[in-house]
């Protein structure tokens, strides 16, 4: 550990641990990160991931098909974010999102978010960024706080969290309870946009200390999810989510200098889902299953106060069991990274480092990144960093083998195309080929990008703080879906493939002011470019056309006229305002989001979002809250979630309407 992360600097600024894997000042950090804090996630009495996420800057929740919500981070769609609860993975990616409505922020001590390719660290699935949730520790003594929320559609959450903590023993246990009865933005049918469902979070974490050397830390957790499946007025069914994972970490430093840990993680994911008729038989059904068990060492030297090296060897084992595949896949990986952080001079602070995974099915992938910070003075510091990030091929796109019963069509993963078509051929569904199956004897390449970021800190006063980041991410091999076969009924077989030349790049500036103590305002704002090279060729060469109406004539359109790639909005932007009251003991905040418009399909039939094309609307959601402690011990809340009440029932169908709502938390 380096002299500017000592225990004492640590009381004074907030510390991050996700960026490095050791504990570093954010401020000191050369990487773009921030820390969501618990004293925030409490004052805006949000009770779901989801809800805190939205408010960052540069960050916000999709909606995917199955209802679930994934996240977007410099214009890379959810798959490309890891998402790690106490620095391990969560798994369960059916459709390539995390659905991350499914986590409690009821016992997170805070969250960090490292922005840019972080697979020198954390390998697939980093390409865009990483998302760590860091959960409560035991503290010492008895304690506990039991916290319930009510409010609008019958949304009911009740989290209990108790502590116990004395001498080398150390002991927190959470439960958490949260359900709804949905809610319809489309009162024109039967169905509901999101259908009944209830669910539990149980979470232990147990620590040991065996010396002041050696530590023990194991947790497990269990998630256990019903709900509602309506898929029309004479098909019903339920879907159920069952996941669990377990955790162990043993700990000791063997001197000042030296110092390693043992982990063992593993988690299992199961989902299954049915739909019966109006007489009661089994119209479908379907099942997810996967595993994820991995060991890792890692050791930490510092030959210095200036300087620490991290080295880490890993495996990770995956498995997959589900409907609609070829095989029962399995996926096994082994890692190894290094890391070196320095301060090479007194103003100027390295970091260096690199990762290599090998696995059993696609190519071996080495991950390196540089990160630089300079401090010109007591109120700028100059950072800069570059990194390849790199996402595996899933187990969908490799093996998924599925045709649609109603429509007719097909869609395979890559490895199941050489044996699939000729037995679709075979039974004559094959009108003909468009892509030789001979092309799909070599791998599908790993998605992969180059990431730079260059920004700033600058503290005009010590009551005004503003950060700038100017970002770019360059992805080659990325992987999308073609058009391999037609069938004979019409449609087509569809299967996955590596695409060129895609990027995203733009800013983000956030800024603080506490113009007294009582008072924080906060806001961000993030300008994105989300682009395909290959279509702004189209489009430069005078290769795209388009109509205003399917009655007038086409025309020619222009480089101008290609907005980009569907679903990012040119701008975000959030404000926010936290008052205290300390007289009162109350604390009351408003908080604003932005989003401007987007394209989520191609509406006037050149394959391209373009300037002509529909967009969704750009909108803005206000919260407020208001909270009050009696007796210090109880505290009152109350708010209103989208105080103004926005609601795109055909477009938007994670954005429910006004929510209003009161909370209790009772401390003890």
């Amino acid at each position: 550990m380096i002299a500017t992360d000592s225990s004492k600097t640590e009381n004074l600024d907030e510390v991050i641990i996700t960026a490095t894997r050791t504990i570093r000042q954010l401020s000191s950090l050369p990487l773009p990160a921030q820390i969501i804090s618990k004293k925030d996630i409490e004052r805006s009495n949000s009770i779901r991931l989801n809800d805190i996420l939205n408010e960052q800057t540069g960050l916000i929740t999709i909606p995917d098909f199955g209802g679930g919500e994934g996240i977007q981070l410099q214009g890379f769609d959810s798959q490309y974010t890891l998402i790690l609860v106490d620095g391990v993975p969560l798994v369960g990616r059916s459709a390539g999102t995390l659905d991350i409505s499914r986590i409690t922020v009821g016992n997170i001590k805070q969250i960090e978010v490292v922005k840019g390719a972080s697979s020198s660290l954390y390998g697939s699935e980093a390409l865009g960024g990483v998302i760590n949730i860091i959960t409560e520790t035991p503290k010492y003594g008895f304690n506990g706080n039991t916290n319930f929320r009510i409010g609008a559609f019958n949304t009911s959450d009740l989290s209990t969290t108790i502590n116990y903590k004395k001498k080398k023993l150390g002991v927190t246990t959470f439960l958490n309870r949260y359900s709804s009865d949905g809610y319809d933005l489309n009162k024109a049918d039967d169905l509901k946009t999101v259908d009944l469902f209830s669910n539990y979070t149980f979470n232990t974490k147990v620590v040991y200390d065996f010396s002041e050397a050696t530590q023990l830390f194991a947790s497990g957790k269990y998630y256990t999810q019903n709900q509602d499946y309506i898929a029309s007025s004479t098909l019903k069914g339920e879907s159920t989510i069952n996941e669990w994972n377990s955790h162990l970490k043993l700990s000791h430093k063997y001197s000042e200098k030296w110092s390693s840990y043992f982990e063992f993680y593993a988690t299992r994911y199961k989902a299954k889902d049915y739909l019966d008729d109006e007489n009661n038989s089994r119209f479908s059904s379907s099942y997810y299953n996967q595993l994820l068990i991995r060991p890792e060492i890692r050791a930490t030297y510092n030959p210095d106060d200036k300087s620490a090296f991290i080295g880490g060897l890993g495996f990770n084992h995956e498995t997959l069991d589900r409907t609609d595949f070829t095989i029962q896949p399995e996926f096994n990986s082994p890692y190894l990274y290094l890391q070196y952080d320095g301060n090479l001079a007194e103003k100027l602070n390295v970091i260096i480092g690199a990762r290599f995974d090998s696995h059993n099915k696609y190519k071996s992938q080495f991950s390196p990144k540089v990160a630089i910070r300079y401090k010109l003075n007591d109120k700028l510091n100059i950072k800069s960093s570059v990194g390849y990030g790199f996402k595996a091929p899933d187990f969908r796109q490799l093996y998924f083998d599925f045709t649609n019963a109603t429509v007719g069509y097909t869609v395979l993963g890559y490895n199941a195309v050489s044996t699939a078509i000729p037995e679709l051929e075979a039974q004559g569904q094959i009108a003909n080929i468009i892509i030789p199956v001979s092309e799909f004897q070599q791998e599908l390449n790993p998605e992969n990008s180059i990431s730079i970021n260059i920004g700033f800190d600058y503290k005009f006063s010590p009551v005004l703080k503003l950060d700038l980041n100017l970002f770019r991410n360059n992805i080659r091999d990325l992987i999308d879906t073609r058009i391999v076969a037609n069938k004979t009924n019409g449609q087509n077989v569809f299967s996955y493939y590596n695409v060129n030349k895609v990027y995203t790049q733009g800013l983000e500036f956030n800024t603080i002011w506490k113009p007294i103590n009582q008072l924080k305002i906060s806001g961000g704002y993030q300008l994105l470019f989300a682009k395909d090279a290959t279509a702004e060729n189209a489009f430069e060469n005078g290769d795209v056309f388009a109509r205003e109406n399917p009655s007038s004539p086409s025309f020619q359109l222009k480089k101008e006229d290609y907005f980009g790639l569907f679903n990012r909005s040119r701008h975000m932007a959030n404000l926010k305002l936290f008052y205290t009251i300390p007289k009162w003991d109350m604390d009351t905040n408003i908080r604003g989001t932005y989003r401007s418009k987007y394209g989520l399909l191609d509406s006037n039939g050149n394959n391209y979002l373009d300037t002509y094309d529909d967009f969704v609307d750009g909108y803005t959601i206000i919260d407020f809250a208001i909270n009050k402690t009696f007796y210090k011990n109880y505290l009152l809340s109350f708010g209103v979630d989208n105080l103004f009440n926005f609601t795109d029932s055909q477009n938007i169908s994670n954005i429910a309407g006004r929510i209003i709502y009161g909370k209790l938390n009772i401390q003890f």
